[in-house]
């Protein structure tokens, strides 16, 4: 699956939701950005650590999945994970949120978003394509840019 070649570690389904975590010293009492990954960790530090990176709003519909039996699309927003470095230069994000809820149903969107795309004036988007988990026996795509970082800041 699309999803778990990424690495998202919510595609595992065998922990509940607020165990998946990466970073071993997460007492599960951290705001969520600060739980996952804890990508600048050396494991000398706390994952509190005060510094924090930027991060993107995201928002989207996913593509409409069961076109013949029961046709219908779901929508999403959220705000994605603070910027992991990526060795050589650049970085992208982690991302996971629920989709709405359709006829007794949703899906968890949990991708990681492309490289930084310049849009000018220094600023950002990323793009994402991937797919939803399973649930009432099927998936969606979506393909959705991020919004630019920090849009009011210097």
């Amino acid at each position: 699956m699309r999803n778990q070649r990424r690495g998202c570690s919510c595609n595992t389904g065998n922990e509940p939701r607020n165990e998946r975590r990466d970073c071993p010293c997460n007492t599960g009492n951290e705001p969520r950005n600060e739980r996952r990954d804890c990508p600048r960790n050396t494991g000398n530090e706390p994952c509190n650590e005060s510094r924090q990176t930027h991060v993107h709003e995201f928002l989207g519909s996913v593509k409409i999945a069961e076109p013949q039996e029961d046709p219908h699309n779901h929508r999403f927003a959220g705000v994605t994970g603070e910027a992991i470095r990526i060795p050589g230069g650049g970085h992208f994000h982690k991302l996971e949120t629920n989709t709405d809820f359709y006829e007794n149903h949703f899906h968890i969107v949990c991708d990681k978003t492309g490289p930084a795309i310049p849009v000018g004036d220094g600023r950002h988007v990323h793009f994402v394509e991937g797919e939803t988990t399973v649930n009432d026996g099927h998936r969606h795509e979506f393909l959705f840019a991020t919004l630019i970082e920090n849009p009011i800041g210097d």
